[in-house]
């Protein structure tokens, strides 16, 4: 695919879904800019992608800040020129019982999953609508669209994404842009190694026990790669692929979830 002259913004683009996704929108020719908190991560993908010729820069950013949202935004543009893919990955997780979860682990999974794929769509949003052009892709989780024990409050983050994603694509469709969510299972990333610790210190399983549990949400009996998830945001990236907008893509090896 050639993304040559457009830029993009990839936030949690230190590690997992995040890097691979910087990695593929760079091969393909796009100028990336690779976000997160953690300045050591996003530091050396970009410069792993800068020595191999690709286009890819480092501009921290908190998604969840108003203000450190709007300093990145005015630092990719002001660098880079026109944004005109927002890649909203940028995520936490945690698991507790409704009646042991706080306000506080609440209102800090809410603002990051839900709150910072709003701040920084909305930082870039105006100019793609200016130009005529642009590509929002949010990387939900197959918890958008359906619930589970232990996860009241990621759950109700990927579900407002989601809605957010849907409400976005209704808005600007006759606009040029397009906003689509990704909606993986279980991936191949620390995120679901976290996931299995949680679950062995809850029920006292064996991690490899543990790791079966979690396998067994995908019929192909596996983790999804992030590379998988990448392909599937390069795909939205394309000219032809305007007509999908509003869509949420399941990548969860058929379990069926709607």
């Amino acid at each position: 695919m050639d993304l040559q002259g457009r830029a993009a913004v990839v936030t949690g683009g230190g590690r997992g879904i995040g890097s691979a996704i910087a990695r593929i929108l760079a091969e393909n020719g796009a100028t990336v800019v690779v976000s997160a908190r953690s300045v050591d991560e996003i530091e050396s993908v970009a410069k792993s992608l800068q020595s191999e010729g690709y286009e890819a820069h480092a501009i921290p950013c908190d998604v969840a800040d108003e203000t450190s949202v709007e300093m990145m935004a005015q630092e990719a543009s002001k660098r880079f020129g026109d944004i005109d893919i927002v890649v909203n990955n940028a995520g936490i997780a945690r698991s507790n019982p409704v009646k042991g979860l706080t306000l506080k682990e609440w209102d800090r999974i809410l603002s990051v999953n839900a709150t910072g794929t709003f701040l920084c769509t909305r930082a870039f949003l105006g100019g793609m609508i200016e130009r005529g052009w642009g590509r929002v892709i949010n990387v939900a989780s197959v918890a958008g669209l359906q619930g589970g024990p232990y996860m009241a409050a990621y759950s109700a983050s990927k579900h407002a994404q989601v809605g957010f994603t849907r409400a976005l694509a209704a808005e600007v469709a006759d606009q040029g842009v397009t906003a689509n969510a990704i909606c993986p299972g279980y991936v191949d990333t620390a995120m679901a190694d976290n996931a299995v610790t949680r679950i062995v210190g809850k029920t006292g399983l064996s991690y490899e026990e543990a790791l079966q549990s979690i396998l067994a949400t995908n019929p192909q009996q596996r983790l999804i790669r992030p590379e998988e998830v990448a392909h599937v945001a390069l795909m939205l990236c394309s000219t032809d692929a305007e007509g999908i907008n509003g869509q949420s893509i399941v990548i969860d090896g058929g379990l069926g979830v709607h």
